[in-house]
């Protein structure tokens, strides 16, 4: 039987069984815990362990572990969202690639802060990176580029990302064409895919814990190196 919600003197809102049911999804996390002093001094350190880890730990085929939330806002403070995979660490940060003329790239090129969300809900963890992006170099954009299956190197060649598209047809026949034109030989880097590389100025470490009064570990960088505090879930 579904429910009325009363909002004011003349209006209600009907809320079905579903919803309901999602009200009451919700499950207690007590794998872990996180304390200050058991962290290294490095954020960067600390990422490469939990990622072992997550990448180590029983789990279903289809988790990505280097799947990962990716953040940016145009100049005028639009918010757009979306899901990338991780394709290298360095010591100077995270490295993903992408068409530099889709709707991240233009963002990026507006405002280059962005972050990056991990969550690995076998683990009961996340961890948010926030910092400022620059595209790589050429030399390993080429490098990646080349490392890809042929198929999805083809893909991003006549893939105009982000951009309307008379059918999906229009794209497969023109990666059939590029494929036929190729003959074989190596597929050119488009001028316009590369890599960007977030520079990471704070890390959080979020541990799910029982009450939803989970551990929030943050480290955040200064003229003295990286300071680490514990934030209120």
């Amino acid at each position: 039987m579904p429910t009325y919600q009363r909002i004011d003197s003349c209006h209600s809102t009907r809320i079905d069984d579903k919803n309901m049911e999602l009200e009451q999804l919700r499950r207690s996390y007590a794998d872990g815990f996180l304390q200050i002093d058991q962290f290294p001094r490095n954020p960067m350190d600390a990422f490469k362990t939990w990622f072992e880890e997550a990448k180590a730990a029983d789990r279903p085929d289809w988790l990505e572990v280097n799947a990962m939330t990716v953040a940016t806002s145009s100049a005028s403070g639009d918010v757009s969202a979306r899901i990338l995979l991780l394709k290298k660490i360095t010591a100077d940060g995270f490295v993903f690639f992408t068409n530099y003329d889709s709707a991240k790239g233009i963002h990026l090129a507006e405002n280059a802060q962005a972050e990056l969300l991990f969550y690995w809900p076998h683990r009961e963890q996340q961890i948010r990176i926030h910092g400022s992006t620059e595209k790589t170099s050429a030399a390993l954009s080429d490098e990646y580029f080349h490392e890809r299956p042929r198929g999805s190197q083809l893909g991003a060649a006549v893939s105009p990302q982000s951009s309307l598209v008379d059918s999906r047809e229009q794209l497969v026949e023109s990666a059939i064409k590029l494929e036929s034109e190729l003959n074989g030989a190596e597929v050119p880097r488009p001028a316009n895919w590369g890599g960007y590389l977030l520079r990471p100025n704070r890390f959080e470490f979020w541990q799910g814990r029982p009450s939803r009064l989970h551990d929030r570990i943050v480290f955040q960088i200064s003229n003295d190196g990286w300071q680490i505090t514990r934030i209120a879930p």
